[in-house]
């Protein structure tokens, strides 16, 4: 299959995923929506476990592409870097989140409708791999800023970190915290992971007398 329509018809069903949930996610509404011909999904991803996995993978580039273009920690190269400037880190993170709050919304919502559809089938477990990624980035960052723990410490972080997204995106917090997309949202969720990473990284006084 080539690059260019692999994109397309993933895309697609990330479009589909995020607007009829996971039980509208078949091979004929892909088509629809990529304006393909019928049996052209099929073709390629013969079975919807395939198209599934494809739709993870297709999520997990292109988050990674978030990530790079703006340099955040990741990969081998994140041990380089460190905590020195919090703030300008939880910027960084920050202005990320609010991007999969507001503009790549759909995906972040196609994202959890994979998650939970692997909670009911596990042949799809696999998916989950796709967050070894983050975790180790997150261990290798708070390694570097001397956290005592950084193993426990970047899997909590991750995990705090989604929960935060979740929250903001379809949880209760969505009902108080600022709009997604506005310099409101991206102050506040700033402040939010500033105080995380200041924890988890040993920096707070708090995180400082219980040891962790």
């Amino acid at each position: 299959m080539t690059t260019d329509r692999f994109a397309v018809l993933t895309d697609a069903a990330i479009d589909v995923l995020a607007e009829l949930g996971m039980r509208g996610l078949t091979h004929r509404a892909v088509d629809a929506r990529a304006g393909m011909p019928q049996g052209t999904t099929s073709a390629y991803f013969r079975t919807r476990k395939a198209l599934i996995e494809a739709v993870v993978r297709r999520l997990a580039d292109l988050d990674r592409a978030d990530l790079d273009a703006r340099e955040l920690p990741a990969g081998a190269d994140s041990a380089a870097v460190t905590l020195t400037d919090i703030d300008r880190t939880a910027a960084g993170i920050a202005a990320l989140l609010d991007q999969w709050m507001s503009t790549a919304r759909h995906r972040t919502l196609a994202r959890y409708a994979c998650l939970l559809e692997a909670t009911h089938h596990p042949e799809l477990r696999t998916i989950l791999e796709y967050g070894d990624a983050s975790r180790a980035q997150s261990r290798a960052m708070l390694a570097a800023a001397g956290a005592r723990n950084p193993a426990q410490a970047g899997d909590h972080l991750v995990a705090c970190i989604d929960g935060l997204l979740f929250d903001r995106l379809i949880g209760a917090g969505a009902r108080t915290a600022p709009p997604p997309g506005t310099a409101a949202n991206r102050a506040d969720l700033t402040i939010a992971i500033a105080t995380l990473l200041r924890a988890f990284a040993g920096q707070h006084p708090e995180a400082q007398r219980s040891g962790t």
